[in-house]
């Protein structure tokens, strides 16, 4: 044999010889076993572990369990706590001559995981937290190290002596107290509170709380040194001091010159990207010859690269490959590691119980201490307490470099590992049967413009994705007749893609310093949009403006608009269309993703809803510094839909210079017998009841236009039109006859109802969301350059918003408001 290996295997010495050139195998013709040979038995080794982790995922996904804890079981399944009790299985599948091969690519995989959450934190959250978060962190690591203490003299008195007392306190302190930031984020995702107030407070303190534990865990790791009377570990903590100032001070700046030579819009050279993964493993060397662990220096790596398109890049090309592949390599190495039967005798047991219970119960009460402080519930102290018990990786990290060291014995890493997989496990379940946030909740009348006060303040939603929406719809704001009785307050929502993991948030925007560069294309489109917004703020009376910047998913986006529609208790949430104008006139989808966020907001949103299709809207004249003119057009059908763009209409021509045509359409003698109903589809969330007949409907639009034309009767702006039709075709044909002139087309979108008027107009429909009339205007055929404004009125009054504070007198409407909407929980904040 040519070359030796020696494994520890329960405090003996084994010696495993292995052939070096035994890589690849001639073939089974030839009589050769592929599992002797070490790239096909780590093959097989890796396909079983990336199998056996998936199959345990789906297993545990009903009960919400988050996927680093199906990965440690899995490794505890392969190992000797189960199948690795048969010798035959164990030594066939995982034979110790495998070991080493199996662990340095579970190690380089570690290595680029943790550059890769390195890359997506966000270090200026930790600026923005508070003292708030600052505190939670601080005291829900404090109680559960005070834990890991007092149980290090019980279980370390059984010890060999070469476990010193305090590196074995430091290694059970942080493993106890630490919260696996990567996987609370998750979690956090999955239980849909990661916007929430709870939720951001959560990710905060874990982010500060995982900071801590780095720096504990390279103290932990710099004094796993035997000999006590050498000055290593001081060297080794100056050393790693160094290499940090080495890569804030040299390597970031290398990188940010990168980024600034690489022109905006286009991907990074292969050469750039080579460099920087190469960086990681250099990093890794650098941290492991230092003494503190190889994947401390990828961490800090990824930490220095700026947020922005370079980490997007480098996020896209290594994640799958990452944590689906390489990752699950080192979890499932902890689980072969753990040796559940090392644990002897019942009183470890009872210890382990224990060990458990006080540890969470340290961290909740902790929290609970300073969430009272802070005047917060009770149950969110709970539940924010629960949140920080989420382990994972670092944890796991913690105890491999424990036992590596020889300062854990196989009893206390297979305790710990369980405690880790228990203590992650009970975390999702527990806070979705206690935490309901909608319990809180209070519910608000003014969900429509048509119920809100017209001496009141009307809250707006406008949501933007780039800055190209931003110029039509300040025109818009500025045609909606702000005035000192009736002030707009507008949320500016900037809608950006989560592209990372840990990073999902809301970010409420205070003034920047001027002349302070942005960090990244992102923020830079933010600041063009809020700028914009602001100027207009500076400029205008009576409006006032709330920049934000959702990050989310593109599949949960609705719901950080709705909730955040529901918290500031918004009339009209505005939203572009997924279309937009090009040269010739044409429209052409931008991003198919809008387009999702548009429909799934139509069916959730908590209040009106309006889609801007738009072909600019710049007035035809400046009247003064503050007042523009606008030609405003109604196209009126009836319904509740149609009742709620009148009444933005009769808004906006309350404004100086602003006139408005109100165009209603009315069926013909020929189109009397297929009468207007309403479908009874039961997959229709606002479906009228089978009560709710033609006739009240027709009553109400009646009653409706009859008290819009009596206000109105004096003014000469305004021009009421009535066309009769007797069919879709007709009333094609009518819409294209309006001249050019308008400025802006309101439309309602007709959800739920079916009309002779515009009968067969659905069944070409390319985008159903507009409804037909607006998918009509909308479209690329309709030779206009007009900007159409298609709105859905809010129509589902649950039974117990009767209890609200009284907003607004009854209007019209109320009557008819029996009409089911989608069971949402009541879900509106203070």
């Amino acid at each position: 044999m040519e070359g030796v290996n020696t494994v520890a295997n329960k405090s003996e010495d084994t010696i495993v010889c292995y052939a070096p050139t035994m890589i690849t195998t001639n073939g089974v013709w030839q009589g050769d076993n592929p599992l002797d040979y070490s790239l096909p038995l780590f093959i097989l080794q890796l396909t079983m572990v990336v199998i056996t982790t998936r199959a345990l995922v789906f297993i545990l996904k009903p009960l919400r369990q988050p996927r680093v804890v199906s990965e440690i079981l899995g490794g505890v399944l392969l190992g000797p706590s189960v199948l690795g009790r048969s010798q035959g299985f164990a030594n066939t599948m995982f034979p110790l001559r495998s070991v080493m091969v199996l662990e340095t690519m579970a190690n380089i995989g570690l290595l680029y995981f943790l550059f890769l959450v390195g890359v997506e934190m966000d270090l200026s959250v930790i600026r923005r937290t508070g003292k708030k978060a600052l505190a939670i962190a601080v005291a829900g690591m404090v109680l559960p190290f005070l834990t890991g203490v007092c149980f290090s003299f019980i279980l370390h008195d059984n010890k060999p002596e070469f476990l010193t007392q305090g590196t074995y306190i430091l290694f059970l302190g942080v493993a106890l107290s630490v919260t696996a930031f990567p996987v609370l984020a998750r979690i956090l995702a999955e239980l849909k509170l990661i916007n929430s107030e709870i939720g951001r407070l959560a990710m905060s303190s874990a982010l500060i709380n995982d900071m801590c534990a780095w720096i504990l865990l390279a103290l932990a790791i710099a004094l796993a040194e035997n000999d006590s009377t050498s000055l290593a570990s001081l060297w080794v903590i100056l050393s790693s001091a160094a290499f940090i100032a080495c890569c804030i001070f040299v390597v970031r700046p290398a990188i940010s010159w990168m980024i600034w030579k690489t022109p905006e819009g286009e991907s990074f050279s292969e050469f750039y990207v080579c460099l920087i993964l190469t960086g990681v493993m250099i990093s890794g060397f650098i941290t492991d010859a230092i003494g503190t662990h190889s994947v401390f220096g990828a961490f800090v790596f990824g930490l220095i690269i700026p947020n922005g398109p370079l980490g997007i890049t480098l996020i896209e090309k290594l994640e799958d490959f990452v944590s689906g592949l390489l990752l699950p390599l080192f979890f499932a190495i902890s689980g072969l590691k753990t040796d559940v039967a090392a644990i002897n005798g019942g009183r470890t047991w009872g210890m382990l119980a224990l060990v458990v219970f006080l540890s969470c119960t340290g961290k909740i009460a902790g929290t609970i201490i300073v969430t009272s402080f802070y005047q917060m519930p009770l149950s969110e102290g709970f539940t924010l307490g629960l949140l920080m018990n989420t382990k994972g990786l670092i944890e796991m990290i913690v105890l491999n470099v424990g036992k590596d060291q020889k300062v854990l014995d196989d009893e206390s890493f297979a305790i710990m590992v369980i405690v880790a997989v228990v203590m992650t496990g009970i975390i999702s379940p527990i806070v979705a049967t206690i935490y309901k946030p909608s319990r809180r909740f209070v519910p608000y009348k003014r969900r429509t413009l048509q119920r809100s006060k017209p001496d009141g303040e009307l809250r707006m939603l406008v949501c933007v994705h780039t800055p190209r929406n931003v110029p039509t719809l300040i025109n818009l704001l500025e045609a909606s007749h702000p005035t000192k009785k009736s002030p707009i307050c507008v949320y500016v929502l900037h809608l950006v893609e989560l592209t990372g993991r840990a990073s999902a948030m809301l970010i409420v925007h205070n003034t920047r310093k001027s002349g302070r560069p942005a960090l990244n294309r992102t923020q830079a489109q933010s600041d063009h949009i809020i700028n914009a917004f602001e100027n207009f703020e500076q400029h205008s009376s009576c409006i006032s403006i709330q920049p934000l910047t959702a990050i989310s998913p593109y599949s949960s986006m609705h719901e950080d608009i709705c909730s955040l529609a529901e918290d500031k208790r918004v009339a009209l949430i505005i939203i572009p269309f997924h279309k937009q104008q090009t040269v010739d006139g044409g429209m052409e989808a931008t991003n198919p993703a809008f387009r999702t966020v548009n429909q799934n907001l139509l069916a959730n949103a908590p209040c009106s809803v309006g889609i801007l299709i738009d072909r600019g809207l710049s007035g035809s004249t400046r009247l003064a510094a503050n007042e523009v003119s606008h030609n405003v057009a109604v196209l009126f059908f009836g319904g509740p839909d149609d009742r709620e763009a009148l009444t933005y209409g009769w808004r906006m021509c309350e404004q100086p210079g602003t006139s408005l045509t109100v165009r209603r359409f009315i069926s013909g003698a020929d189109a009397a017998e297929s009468r207007m109903h309403y479908t009874t589809d039961e997959n229709d969330p606002r479906m009228l009841t089978v009560e709710t007949d033609t006739s009240r409907e027709k009553q109400l639009d009646d009653e409706y236009i009859n008290d819009f034309r009596i206000k109105t009767a004096n003014d000469e702006s305004l021009i009421y039109t009535e066309n009769v039709v007797n069919n879709g075709e007709e009333t094609v044909a009518a819409i294209r006859t309006i001249d050019s002139s308008h400025d802006l087309f309101i439309v309602g979108r007709g959800q739920g109802m079916i009309s002779p008027l515009t009968a067969g107009l659905t069944d070409w429909s390319e985008c159903p969301e507009l409804g037909a009339i607006g998918d009509i205007l909308a479209s690329s055929d309709f030779a206009s350059t007009v900007s159409v404004l298609v709105i859905q009125q809010y129509i589902g009054v649950l039974p117990h918003e009767s209890i609200g504070t009284p907003d607004s007198p009854a209007q019209p409407d109320d009557e008819h408001m029996n009409r089911r909407t989608p069971q949402r929980g009541p879900a509106v904040f203070d």
